[in-house]
Protein backbone atom coordinates (compact mmCIF):
# COMPACT_ATOMS: atom_id res chain seq x y z
CA UNK A 1 0.00 0.00 0.00
CA UNK A 2 1.19 3.50 -0.83
CA UNK A 3 -0.48 6.60 0.64
CA UNK A 4 -0.17 9.75 -1.37
CA UNK A 5 -0.24 13.51 -0.47
CA UNK A 6 -0.20 13.05 3.15
CA UNK A 7 0.81 15.69 6.11
CA UNK A 8 2.21 13.77 9.24
CA UNK A 9 1.32 14.76 12.43
CA UNK A 10 3.83 15.36 15.33
CA UNK A 11 2.04 13.28 18.17
CA UNK A 12 5.15 13.70 19.86
CA UNK A 13 8.02 16.40 19.18
CA UNK A 14 10.40 14.88 16.31
CA UNK A 15 13.32 16.54 14.50
CA UNK A 16 13.31 16.59 10.67
CA UNK A 17 9.37 15.77 10.44
CA UNK A 18 8.81 17.39 7.09
CA UNK A 19 5.90 20.37 6.96
CA UNK A 20 4.83 19.65 3.08
CA UNK A 21 2.68 16.45 1.74
CA UNK A 22 4.90 13.20 1.59
CA UNK A 23 4.09 9.58 0.83
CA UNK A 24 4.04 6.24 2.98
CA UNK A 25 4.98 3.17 1.86
CA UNK A 26 3.94 0.12 3.91
CA UNK A 27 4.84 -3.31 2.95
CA UNK A 28 4.45 -6.18 5.29
CA UNK A 29 2.87 -4.18 8.30
CA UNK A 30 5.35 -1.86 8.72
CA UNK A 31 5.90 1.44 7.23
CA UNK A 32 9.04 1.29 4.92
CA UNK A 33 9.51 4.40 3.17
CA UNK A 34 8.45 8.22 3.75
CA UNK A 35 9.25 10.98 1.66
CA UNK A 36 7.87 12.56 -1.22
CA UNK A 37 6.80 11.64 -4.76
CA UNK A 38 7.96 7.74 -3.90
CA UNK A 39 7.99 5.11 -6.75
CA UNK A 40 4.97 2.67 -6.68
CA UNK A 41 6.24 -0.59 -6.52
CA UNK A 42 3.91 -3.34 -8.33
CA UNK A 43 0.85 -4.77 -7.24
CA UNK A 44 0.79 -2.33 -4.43
CA UNK A 45 -2.35 -0.60 -3.80
CA UNK A 46 -2.41 3.23 -4.11
CA UNK A 47 -4.65 5.46 -1.75
CA UNK A 48 -4.68 9.19 -2.65
CA UNK A 49 -5.03 11.34 0.65
CA UNK A 50 -5.38 14.45 -0.91
CA UNK A 51 -3.15 16.70 1.34
CA UNK A 52 -5.31 15.12 4.85
CA UNK A 53 -3.68 14.78 8.05
CA UNK A 54 -2.02 11.36 8.53
CA UNK A 55 -1.90 10.27 12.68
CA UNK A 56 -0.61 7.05 13.97
CA UNK A 57 -3.80 4.31 14.48
CA UNK A 58 -5.78 5.04 17.79
CA UNK A 59 -6.23 2.64 21.17
CA UNK A 60 -8.92 2.41 23.37
CA UNK A 61 -7.10 0.61 26.03
CA UNK A 62 -10.09 -0.21 28.53
CA UNK A 63 -13.00 -1.87 26.81
CA UNK A 64 -15.61 -4.74 27.57
CA UNK A 65 -16.08 -4.96 24.04
CA UNK A 66 -19.35 -7.75 25.03
CA UNK A 67 -21.12 -5.53 27.33
CA UNK A 68 -20.00 -2.27 24.36
CA UNK A 69 -21.71 -4.79 21.42
CA UNK A 70 -24.99 -5.32 23.17
CA UNK A 71 -25.74 -1.85 24.13
CA UNK A 72 -27.49 -1.43 21.05
CA UNK A 73 -30.16 -4.81 21.59
CA UNK A 74 -30.70 -3.01 25.46
CA UNK A 75 -33.22 -0.45 26.57
CA UNK A 76 -31.25 2.91 26.92
CA UNK A 77 -31.38 4.52 30.50
CA UNK A 78 -29.16 7.00 30.37
CA UNK A 79 -32.17 9.67 30.10
CA UNK A 80 -33.74 8.51 33.13
CA UNK A 81 -33.30 10.97 36.29
CA UNK A 82 -35.31 9.01 38.53
CA UNK A 83 -36.99 6.03 39.63
CA UNK A 84 -40.42 6.87 38.34
CA UNK A 85 -38.27 7.90 35.33
CA UNK A 86 -36.87 4.22 34.94
CA UNK A 87 -40.01 2.80 35.86
CA UNK A 88 -41.92 4.65 32.63
CA UNK A 89 -38.95 3.43 30.42
CA UNK A 90 -39.39 -0.23 31.28
CA UNK A 91 -43.43 -0.18 31.26
CA UNK A 92 -43.35 1.25 27.93
CA UNK A 93 -40.73 -1.22 26.45
CA UNK A 94 -42.67 -4.16 28.26
CA UNK A 95 -45.33 -3.13 26.46
CA UNK A 96 -44.08 -3.15 23.07
CA UNK A 97 -42.70 -6.60 23.61
CA UNK A 98 -44.60 -8.57 26.10
CA UNK A 99 -43.38 -11.96 27.94
CA UNK A 100 -39.76 -10.84 26.81
CA UNK A 101 -37.12 -10.62 29.42
CA UNK A 102 -36.07 -6.86 28.93
CA UNK A 103 -32.31 -5.69 29.76
CA UNK A 104 -31.49 -1.93 29.85
CA UNK A 105 -28.42 0.08 30.74
CA UNK A 106 -27.50 3.52 31.64
CA UNK A 107 -29.26 4.30 34.49
CA UNK A 108 -27.02 6.73 36.94
CA UNK A 109 -29.14 6.48 40.47
CA UNK A 110 -26.16 7.92 43.06
CA UNK A 111 -27.61 11.23 41.79
CA UNK A 112 -31.74 10.26 42.44
CA UNK A 113 -33.40 11.88 45.01
CA UNK A 114 -34.36 8.64 45.95
CA UNK A 115 -33.23 4.53 45.57
CA UNK A 116 -35.41 2.12 44.10
CA UNK A 117 -36.48 -0.67 44.95
CA UNK A 118 -37.41 -4.43 43.82
CA UNK A 119 -41.05 -3.87 44.53
CA UNK A 120 -41.90 -0.85 42.49
CA UNK A 121 -40.00 -2.87 39.51
CA UNK A 122 -41.40 -5.67 40.29
CA UNK A 123 -45.11 -4.10 39.88
CA UNK A 124 -44.13 -3.12 36.32
CA UNK A 125 -42.44 -6.40 35.27
CA UNK A 126 -44.90 -8.82 36.64
CA UNK A 127 -43.07 -11.99 35.89
CA UNK A 128 -40.77 -10.87 33.03
CA UNK A 129 -37.31 -10.91 34.07
CA UNK A 130 -36.34 -7.58 34.00
CA UNK A 131 -32.60 -6.24 34.67
CA UNK A 132 -31.44 -2.92 34.93
CA UNK A 133 -27.94 -2.13 34.49
CA UNK A 134 -26.24 1.07 35.96
CA UNK A 135 -24.49 3.20 33.67
CA UNK A 136 -21.17 2.35 35.89
CA UNK A 137 -22.07 -1.30 35.49
CA UNK A 138 -20.81 -1.79 38.63
CA UNK A 139 -24.55 -2.79 40.09
CA UNK A 140 -28.51 -3.53 38.63
CA UNK A 141 -31.56 -3.07 39.53
CA UNK A 142 -33.09 -6.68 38.93
CA UNK A 143 -36.63 -7.47 39.20
CA UNK A 144 -37.76 -10.66 41.61
CA UNK A 145 -37.74 -13.21 38.52
CA UNK A 146 -34.78 -12.06 36.94
CA UNK A 147 -32.50 -12.59 40.55
CA UNK A 148 -34.36 -15.98 40.82
CA UNK A 149 -33.19 -16.97 36.64
CA UNK A 150 -29.65 -15.72 37.65
CA UNK A 151 -29.30 -17.69 40.96
CA UNK A 152 -29.33 -14.48 43.81
CA UNK A 153 -30.83 -14.45 47.05
CA UNK A 154 -33.98 -12.39 46.24
CA UNK A 155 -33.62 -9.36 47.82
CA UNK A 156 -35.72 -5.61 47.71
CA UNK A 157 -32.16 -3.53 46.79
CA UNK A 158 -29.78 -3.14 43.96
CA UNK A 159 -27.11 -5.87 43.32
CA UNK A 160 -23.42 -4.44 43.75
CA UNK A 161 -20.12 -5.40 42.64
CA UNK A 162 -18.76 -9.04 42.98
CA UNK A 163 -22.01 -10.47 43.39
CA UNK A 164 -23.33 -8.58 40.17
CA UNK A 165 -20.09 -9.44 38.15
CA UNK A 166 -20.97 -12.99 38.64
CA UNK A 167 -24.56 -12.89 37.92
CA UNK A 168 -23.44 -11.19 34.71
CA UNK A 169 -22.58 -14.27 33.27
CA UNK A 170 -25.62 -15.58 33.20
CA UNK A 171 -27.38 -12.89 31.15
CA UNK A 172 -27.29 -14.88 27.97
CA UNK A 173 -29.41 -17.22 28.89
CA UNK A 174 -31.83 -15.36 30.04
CA UNK A 175 -32.37 -13.11 27.25
CA UNK A 176 -30.80 -15.08 24.25
CA UNK A 177 -26.99 -14.58 22.46
CA UNK A 178 -27.41 -12.86 19.44
CA UNK A 179 -26.16 -9.38 20.84
CA UNK A 180 -22.62 -11.57 21.13
CA UNK A 181 -22.97 -13.53 18.27
CA UNK A 182 -19.86 -12.83 16.15
CA UNK A 183 -21.93 -10.63 13.71
CA UNK A 184 -22.54 -8.46 17.14
CA UNK A 185 -19.17 -8.19 17.74
CA UNK A 186 -18.33 -7.39 13.87
CA UNK A 187 -20.83 -4.52 14.11
CA UNK A 188 -18.09 -3.21 17.22
CA UNK A 189 -15.27 -3.70 15.26
CA UNK A 190 -16.40 -1.95 12.50
CA UNK A 191 -17.90 1.11 14.78
CA UNK A 192 -14.56 1.06 16.19
CA UNK A 193 -12.76 1.46 12.96
CA UNK A 194 -14.87 4.16 11.65
CA UNK A 195 -13.47 6.57 14.94
CA UNK A 196 -9.60 5.67 13.65
CA UNK A 197 -9.57 2.50 16.41
CA UNK A 198 -7.38 0.17 15.20
CA UNK A 199 -6.74 -1.59 18.66
CA UNK A 200 -8.13 -2.37 21.64
CA UNK A 201 -7.70 -4.03 25.05
CA UNK A 202 -10.87 -6.51 26.48
CA UNK A 203 -11.88 -6.67 29.28
CA UNK A 204 -15.14 -8.67 28.90
CA UNK A 205 -16.40 -10.18 32.09
CA UNK A 206 -15.86 -13.85 31.58
CA UNK A 207 -14.49 -14.03 28.38
CA UNK A 208 -10.77 -15.02 27.82
CA UNK A 209 -8.31 -16.40 25.16
CA UNK A 210 -10.30 -19.27 23.87
CA UNK A 211 -13.21 -17.06 23.05
CA UNK A 212 -11.28 -14.97 21.11
CA UNK A 213 -9.60 -17.34 19.03
CA UNK A 214 -13.09 -18.77 17.98
CA UNK A 215 -14.55 -15.14 17.18
CA UNK A 216 -11.64 -14.48 15.20
CA UNK A 217 -11.59 -17.43 13.02
CA UNK A 218 -15.38 -16.34 12.53
CA UNK A 219 -14.19 -13.22 11.12
CA UNK A 220 -13.82 -10.46 13.93
CA UNK A 221 -10.09 -10.45 12.47
CA UNK A 222 -10.55 -6.68 12.02
CA UNK A 223 -8.44 -4.86 14.79
CA UNK A 224 -5.85 -5.68 17.19
CA UNK A 225 -7.11 -6.81 20.36
CA UNK A 226 -5.19 -7.66 23.65
CA UNK A 227 -7.05 -10.16 25.35
CA UNK A 228 -7.56 -9.25 29.05
CA UNK A 229 -8.69 -12.27 31.53
CA UNK A 230 -9.69 -12.64 35.26
CA UNK A 231 -8.47 -14.27 38.36
CA UNK A 232 -10.91 -17.27 37.95
CA UNK A 233 -8.55 -18.39 34.61
CA UNK A 234 -5.17 -17.76 35.77
CA UNK A 235 -4.49 -20.78 36.25
CA UNK A 236 -5.71 -22.21 33.13
CA UNK A 237 -3.58 -19.73 31.14
CA UNK A 238 -0.16 -20.13 33.32
CA UNK A 239 -1.00 -23.86 32.37
CA UNK A 240 -0.99 -22.99 28.54
CA UNK A 241 2.25 -21.00 29.17
CA UNK A 242 0.79 -17.73 27.81
CA UNK A 243 2.58 -14.58 28.53
CA UNK A 244 1.23 -10.99 27.68
CA UNK A 245 1.64 -9.98 23.89
CA UNK A 246 1.70 -13.96 22.78
CA UNK A 247 0.37 -14.67 19.80
CA UNK A 248 -3.19 -16.54 20.31
CA UNK A 249 -3.16 -17.10 16.38
CA UNK A 250 0.38 -18.47 15.11
CA UNK A 251 1.67 -16.06 12.36
CA UNK A 252 -0.97 -13.64 13.58
CA UNK A 253 0.13 -10.62 15.68
CA UNK A 254 -3.25 -8.88 15.89
CA UNK A 255 -4.98 -11.17 18.83
CA UNK A 256 -2.34 -11.28 21.49
CA UNK A 257 -2.59 -12.18 25.33
CA UNK A 258 -3.15 -9.54 27.13
CA UNK A 259 -2.87 -8.84 31.46
CA UNK A 260 -4.69 -10.33 34.32
CA UNK A 261 -7.63 -7.88 35.08
CA UNK A 262 -8.01 -7.51 39.07
CA UNK A 263 -10.99 -5.58 40.46
CA UNK A 264 -9.51 -4.23 43.85
CA UNK A 265 -12.44 -1.80 44.72
CA UNK A 266 -15.79 -0.44 43.50
CA UNK A 267 -16.51 2.55 42.62
CA UNK A 268 -17.81 5.66 43.08
CA UNK A 269 -21.34 5.35 41.99
CA UNK A 270 -22.00 2.34 44.80
CA UNK A 271 -20.08 4.52 47.34
CA UNK A 272 -17.51 1.35 47.05
CA UNK A 273 -14.30 2.83 45.67
CA UNK A 274 -12.11 2.52 48.44
CA UNK A 275 -11.03 5.56 50.37
CA UNK A 276 -8.76 6.97 52.73
CA UNK A 277 -11.65 9.25 54.15
CA UNK A 278 -15.15 8.82 54.34
CA UNK A 279 -18.04 9.48 51.93
CA UNK A 280 -19.68 12.47 52.70
CA UNK A 281 -22.72 9.84 54.25
CA UNK A 282 -20.38 8.19 56.04
CA UNK A 283 -18.29 5.32 54.44
CA UNK A 284 -15.18 4.63 53.11
CA UNK A 285 -16.04 2.13 50.40
CA UNK A 286 -13.77 -1.61 50.64
CA UNK A 287 -10.86 -3.53 49.08
CA UNK A 288 -12.20 -6.61 47.19
CA UNK A 289 -9.37 -8.72 48.23
CA UNK A 290 -6.86 -8.89 51.00
CA UNK A 291 -3.82 -7.46 51.04
CA UNK A 292 -2.37 -11.02 50.74
CA UNK A 293 -4.75 -11.98 48.28
CA UNK A 294 -3.65 -9.15 46.22
CA UNK A 295 0.02 -9.61 46.28
CA UNK A 296 -0.74 -13.95 45.56
CA UNK A 297 -2.47 -12.49 42.62
CA UNK A 298 0.25 -10.28 41.42
CA UNK A 299 3.05 -12.40 42.37
CA UNK A 300 1.40 -15.31 40.23
CA UNK A 301 0.94 -13.46 37.23
CA UNK A 302 4.31 -11.68 37.24
CA UNK A 303 6.16 -14.67 37.89
CA UNK A 304 4.11 -16.30 34.77
CA UNK A 305 5.02 -13.57 32.26
CA UNK A 306 1.81 -11.45 32.59
CA UNK A 307 1.43 -8.03 33.03
CA UNK A 308 -2.06 -7.03 35.59
CA UNK A 309 -3.91 -4.28 35.07
CA UNK A 310 -5.26 -3.21 38.74
CA UNK A 311 -8.92 -1.32 38.69
CA UNK A 312 -8.31 1.24 41.66
CA UNK A 313 -10.62 4.23 41.69
CA UNK A 314 -10.46 5.35 45.60
CA UNK A 315 -7.18 6.52 46.81
CA UNK A 316 -6.77 4.00 49.23
CA UNK A 317 -6.95 1.09 46.69
CA UNK A 318 -4.79 2.98 44.73
CA UNK A 319 -2.42 3.45 47.65
CA UNK A 320 -2.72 -0.50 48.12
CA UNK A 321 -2.09 -1.29 44.72
CA UNK A 322 1.29 0.78 44.24
CA UNK A 323 2.55 -0.95 47.30
CA UNK A 324 1.59 -4.86 45.97
CA UNK A 325 3.56 -3.91 43.04
CA UNK A 326 6.25 -2.25 44.35
CA UNK A 327 6.28 -5.36 46.47
CA UNK A 328 6.10 -8.21 44.01
CA UNK A 329 7.64 -6.41 41.23
CA UNK A 330 4.72 -6.91 38.75
CA UNK A 331 4.61 -4.64 35.71
CA UNK A 332 0.89 -3.33 34.46
CA UNK A 333 -1.47 -0.49 34.70
CA UNK A 334 -3.30 1.17 37.14
CA UNK A 335 -7.29 1.40 35.93
CA UNK A 336 -8.63 4.47 36.33
CA UNK A 337 -6.96 5.81 39.16
CA UNK A 338 -9.69 8.21 39.56
CA UNK A 339 -8.77 9.74 42.93
CA UNK A 340 -5.04 9.80 43.93
CA UNK A 341 -3.03 11.79 46.50
CA UNK A 342 -0.15 13.82 45.51
CA UNK A 343 2.20 11.81 47.45
CA UNK A 344 0.79 8.81 45.27
CA UNK A 345 1.37 10.38 42.51
CA UNK A 346 5.51 10.60 43.23
CA UNK A 347 5.35 6.60 44.37
CA UNK A 348 3.28 5.65 40.83
CA UNK A 349 5.86 7.19 39.07
CA UNK A 350 8.62 5.15 40.97
CA UNK A 351 7.26 1.46 40.21
CA UNK A 352 6.60 0.12 36.25
CA UNK A 353 2.96 0.77 35.96
CA UNK A 354 1.06 2.47 33.49
CA UNK A 355 -1.89 5.29 34.05
CA UNK A 356 -4.75 3.60 31.99
CA UNK A 357 -7.57 6.23 32.44
CA UNK A 358 -10.96 7.65 31.00
CA UNK A 359 -10.94 10.83 30.84
CA UNK A 360 -14.56 10.61 29.38
CA UNK A 361 -15.73 9.64 32.86
CA UNK A 362 -15.08 12.84 34.36
CA UNK A 363 -17.99 14.34 32.63
CA UNK A 364 -20.45 11.97 33.54
CA UNK A 365 -19.21 11.58 37.63
CA UNK A 366 -17.99 15.74 38.43
CA UNK A 367 -21.66 16.39 40.06
CA UNK A 368 -21.65 13.13 42.05
CA UNK A 369 -17.68 13.78 42.78
CA UNK A 370 -18.66 17.54 44.36
CA UNK A 371 -21.54 15.70 46.41
CA UNK A 372 -20.14 13.02 47.93
CA UNK A 373 -16.53 13.49 47.79
CA UNK A 374 -16.13 17.17 49.12
CA UNK A 375 -13.27 18.76 48.86
CA UNK A 376 -11.36 16.30 46.72
CA UNK A 377 -12.17 16.98 43.41
CA UNK A 378 -9.01 18.76 43.04
CA UNK A 379 -7.23 15.28 42.80
CA UNK A 380 -10.13 13.43 40.77
CA UNK A 381 -8.75 12.48 37.04
CA UNK A 382 -5.32 14.28 38.21
CA UNK A 383 -3.86 13.64 34.80
CA UNK A 384 -1.67 16.88 34.57
CA UNK A 385 0.12 15.56 38.16
CA UNK A 386 0.47 12.25 36.66
CA UNK A 387 1.69 13.59 33.27
CA UNK A 388 4.73 15.91 35.00
CA UNK A 389 5.46 13.42 36.94
CA UNK A 390 6.82 10.88 34.20
CA UNK A 391 3.97 8.53 34.46
CA UNK A 392 3.31 6.51 30.70
CA UNK A 393 -0.34 7.37 30.77
CA UNK A 394 -3.25 5.36 28.18
CA UNK A 395 -6.81 6.46 27.50
CA UNK A 396 -9.69 4.26 27.01
CA UNK A 397 -13.52 4.19 27.21
CA UNK A 398 -14.34 1.71 29.54
CA UNK A 399 -16.91 1.42 27.05
CA UNK A 400 -20.02 0.67 27.72
CA UNK A 401 -19.64 3.14 30.71
CA UNK A 402 -18.47 5.60 28.29
CA UNK A 403 -19.05 5.87 24.52
CA UNK A 404 -16.13 3.57 22.37
CA UNK A 405 -14.71 6.93 20.89
CA UNK A 406 -11.16 7.97 21.39
CA UNK A 407 -11.91 11.53 20.30
CA UNK A 408 -14.95 11.85 23.23
CA UNK A 409 -11.55 10.93 25.28
CA UNK A 410 -9.16 13.20 24.31
CA UNK A 411 -11.58 16.12 23.90
CA UNK A 412 -12.28 15.63 27.69
CA UNK A 413 -8.91 15.51 28.87
CA UNK A 414 -7.91 18.84 26.83
CA UNK A 415 -11.66 20.72 28.25
CA UNK A 416 -12.42 18.79 31.48
CA UNK A 417 -16.69 19.07 31.27
CA UNK A 418 -19.04 18.80 28.43
CA UNK A 419 -19.33 21.59 25.65
CA UNK A 420 -22.44 24.13 28.01
CA UNK A 421 -19.79 23.83 31.21
CA UNK A 422 -16.64 25.16 32.14
CA UNK A 423 -13.52 23.38 32.45
CA UNK A 424 -13.86 21.13 36.04
CA UNK A 425 -10.34 21.68 37.44
CA UNK A 426 -8.57 23.56 34.24
CA UNK A 427 -5.36 22.69 35.93
CA UNK A 428 -5.04 19.03 35.45
CA UNK A 429 -6.05 19.14 31.42
CA UNK A 430 -3.75 18.34 28.83
CA UNK A 431 -3.06 19.73 25.70
CA UNK A 432 -4.33 18.33 22.48
CA UNK A 433 -0.71 17.17 21.61
CA UNK A 434 -0.61 15.14 24.91
CA UNK A 435 -4.10 13.87 24.60
CA UNK A 436 -3.49 12.51 21.17
CA UNK A 437 -0.12 11.01 22.37
CA UNK A 438 -2.07 9.08 25.09
CA UNK A 439 -4.24 7.44 22.44
CA UNK A 440 -1.70 6.04 20.05
CA UNK A 441 -0.19 3.29 22.09
CA UNK A 442 3.63 4.85 21.90
CA UNK A 443 3.67 5.19 18.50
CA UNK A 444 5.24 8.64 18.15
CA UNK A 445 4.05 9.55 14.45
CA UNK A 446 4.10 7.87 11.12
CA UNK A 447 7.45 7.23 10.28
CA UNK A 448 10.00 4.30 8.57
CA UNK A 449 9.36 1.58 10.92
CA UNK A 450 6.15 2.50 12.30
CA UNK A 451 3.49 -0.31 12.73
CA UNK A 452 1.19 0.22 9.61
CA UNK A 453 -1.80 1.55 12.02
CA UNK A 454 -2.89 4.32 10.62
CA UNK A 455 -6.13 7.01 10.22
CA UNK A 456 -6.37 9.64 7.79
CA UNK A 457 -8.04 12.64 8.92
CA UNK A 458 -9.73 15.31 7.67
CA UNK A 459 -8.91 18.19 10.01
CA UNK A 460 -5.52 18.68 11.56
CA UNK A 461 -6.41 17.21 15.21
CA UNK A 462 -3.74 19.80 17.02
CA UNK A 463 -5.10 22.73 15.07
CA UNK A 464 -5.73 25.31 18.12
CA UNK A 465 -10.02 26.44 18.67
CA UNK A 466 -10.36 29.24 19.81
CA UNK A 467 -10.32 28.06 23.40
CA UNK A 468 -9.92 25.06 24.98
CA UNK A 469 -13.93 24.09 24.96
CA UNK A 470 -13.85 24.94 21.49
CA UNK A 471 -10.34 22.90 20.81
CA UNK A 472 -12.49 19.93 22.45
CA UNK A 473 -15.60 20.52 20.56
CA UNK A 474 -13.00 20.26 17.11
CA UNK A 475 -11.92 17.20 18.36
CA UNK A 476 -14.52 15.42 19.44
CA UNK A 477 -16.42 15.94 15.93
CA UNK A 478 -13.00 14.89 13.99
CA UNK A 479 -13.93 13.34 10.72
CA UNK A 480 -12.37 10.20 9.88
CA UNK A 481 -11.28 9.60 6.27
CA UNK A 482 -8.98 6.23 6.39
CA UNK A 483 -8.77 3.85 8.94
CA UNK A 484 -5.35 1.21 8.22
CA UNK A 485 -4.97 -1.85 10.90
CA UNK A 486 -1.84 -3.68 10.46
CA UNK A 487 -1.86 -2.65 6.75
CA UNK A 488 -5.53 -3.10 5.63
CA UNK A 489 -8.05 -0.86 5.29
CA UNK A 490 -10.65 -1.08 7.88
CA UNK A 491 -12.47 1.88 7.11
CA UNK A 492 -12.35 4.66 4.20
CA UNK A 493 -14.85 7.32 3.18
CA UNK A 494 -12.61 8.25 0.19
Amino acid sequence: MIVRDARLVPVTPVVGLPDEPVDVLVEDGRVTQVGPRLARPADVEEIDAGGRWLVPGLWDQHTHLGQWSLTSTRLDLSAADSAEHALDLARFWLAEHPGRPLVGFGHRPAVWERQPTVAELDAVAGDTPVVLIAGDAHHAWLSTSAQVALGLEVRDDNVYENEWFAAYAGLPGLVGNDGISPAGYLNSLNRAAAKGVVGLVDFEFGGGPQDWVERWTEGCDVLRVRVAMYAERLDEVLAAGLRTGDALVAGDDRLTMGPLKIISDGSLNTRTAWCCEPYVDGGVGAANQSGAELRSLLARAHSGGLEVAVHAIGDAAVAHALSVYAETGARGSIEHAQLITRDDVRRMAGVPVRASVQPAHLIDDRALTEQIWPGRSERCFAFRWMLDAGIPMVFGSDAPVAPLDPWLAIGAAVHRGADDEDSWHAEQALTAHEALAASVDGQPTVGVGSRADLVLLDRDPLAPGEDAADTARLLRSMPVALTVAAGRVVHSTL
